[in-house]
């Protein structure tokens, strides 16, 4: 067990800070023991992931996902945090003691810079250092890219953003020593995953209306049918033995007879949670949500040792 606790260290639109004690009741039960590996095939900022991480010894994690430049930032800080640091120290020095308009001027800088790298496919130390730079110091600490793939996320207000965390990222960077990072499709965990593995799936949620797409993740939307290619590859998982559970959003805060979760996940059981919705465009329409928890089924007494939470 980890004797210093991780954080995330990057703001996430849809983060699961704030529903972690809730996700927590579907650990599953031999977690460290008969459950010995851990997949997050969109890890984003990665709060599950951490919670594992400082709680349970696992043989074998895994993460990954298809925005290059965030799995860029988790390989440098796993293989080059000293650079890195150096580099977030000389921004952090640079951009806090600027007024409003002078910040606006460096901001905007380093975002061109950012999507200068971004267009290259230059994964390096610098990209990783600028995404977090831009993480920190921009609005709501959105990731949003536009239709040709550029950041377009305008600066926030945040007085006094701590761009360089040093003792986390070190701690971050010893833990990810045994971590497997990954650029790929979540299908690509298949090889990872088996009967001993914990995979835990927060993928883009469905937007509940036209306007709640505001922090488009990538430049590919994840559109109906990608939610239904994905409510298939986790029943697959899940037919092999493999203990999984997702999160969405929940299309009944907007349209009671929306079924459309409720059918896909017919043979797995969902619970309904509230979260706080954290990120919108419109500040009025912040406040309490439905969201979804969605795991497997108990069907027989080999898997039902799994379960840390009975489903009555």
């Amino acid at each position: 067990m980890s004797k210093t606790k991780l954080k995330p260290f990057l703001k996430w639109a849809g983060g699961k800070s704030q529903l972690l004690e809730e996700i927590q009741k579907h650990y599953p039960c031999g977690l460290g023991t008969v459950i010995k590996k851990y997949a997050e095939p969109f890890i984003g900022g990665g709060a599950v992931f951490f919670d594992i991480l400082n709680n349970y010894e696992l043989e074998a994690l895994y993460i990954s996902d298809t925005n290059a430049e965030l799995i860029n930032v988790y390989s440098q800080i796993k293989d080059n945090v000293g650079k890195l640091l150096q580099m977030l120290n000389t921004f952090q020095g640079e951009y806090l003691p600027l007024d409003t308009e002078s910040r606006k001027e460096y901001y905007y800088a380093k975002r061109e810079r950012f999507n200068t790298l971004k267009r290259e496919h230059s994964l390096t130390v610098e990209t990783a250092a600028l995404f977090i730079f831009l993480n920190k110091t921009c609005f709501n600490g959105l990731y949003r890219v536009n239709s040709k793939g550029d950041f377009n996320v305008p600066m926030g207000a945040y007085k006094k953003p701590i761009i360089c965390d040093i003792e986390n990222l070190i701690n971050v960077s010893k833990a990810l020593g045994k971590v497997t990072i990954v650029c790929a499709d979540y299908k690509q965990s298949a090889t990872f995953a088996d009967e001993t593995t914990f995979a835990y799936f927060d993928p883009p949620y469905r937007p509940l209306n036209v306007t709640s797409s505001f922090n488009s993740y990538t430049e590919n939307d994840f559109d109906d049918e990608a939610q239904t290619e994905l409510a298939v590859y986790i029943q697959s998982l899940v037919d092999r033995g493999v203990y999984v559970v997702a999160s969405n959003s929940d299309p009944k805060n907007t349209n009671p007879d929306d079924d459309f979760f409720d059918n896909l996940y017919k043979n797995l059981t969902i619970n309904r949670i509230t979260a706080n919705r954290m990120i919108n465009s419109n500040a009025n329409s912040r406040g309490k949500i439905g969201e979804l928890l969605i795991f497997g089924n108990i069907k027989d007494k080999e898997n039902e040792k799994k379960f840390c939470t009975m489903v009555g």
